[in-house]
């Protein structure tokens, strides 16, 4: 206005500029795997790794670091220790399946080593059972631990 006044009345506030509000969305993970939902590897054995799969970084993939898309670079960086498929994905906020066929895609040009766990012990009920008490012990975003059974 050109007295200086605010064109609102006293008291009221000028609206926010319509828009997105708080972080920009994710990547889509049909983007991150060019729309993919079986790695090299699994298309073909038709078996997708399990989530339990223990992934490690190769001395070819820790060479690689710097020639790598910034997911398949993350997770390559976090297996120099041996991770598994669902730690992967949980650590970088990542979509299961996306985890699942980059470390394939990793595996078959030999960034990764893999190491799919014997299925005996993975079907034993303590070892589920030690799972979900692991979980458990794992505090929500205000830091509270979850209840027991």
């Amino acid at each position: 206005m050109a007295d200086g006044q605010s064109p609102h009345g006293p008291g009221e506030e000028p609206l926010a500029p319509a828009g997105p509000v708080g972080p920009a969305p994710a990547v889509r993970p049909f983007l991150v795997t060019a729309g993919r939902v079986a790695g090299a590897g699994e298309a073909a054995s038709g078996r997708a790794m399990p989530v339990e799969t223990q992934l490690v970084a190769t001395t070819e993939g820790i060479d690689a670091l710097g020639r790598l898309s910034f997911e398949q670079h993350d997770i390559v960086a976090a297996c120099r220790v041996p991770q598994s498929i669902a730690e992967i994905a949980a650590r970088l906020r990542l979509h299961l399946n996306v985890v699942r066929v980059l470390a394939e895609d990793l595996r078959s040009v030999g960034q990764l080593s893999v190491h799919v766990p014997d299925s005996g012990v993975t079907h034993d009920a303590s070892v589920l059972r030690r799972v979900i008490d692991g979980l458990r012990a794992i505090p929500d975003s205000r830091g509270v631990l979850r209840d027991s059974d």
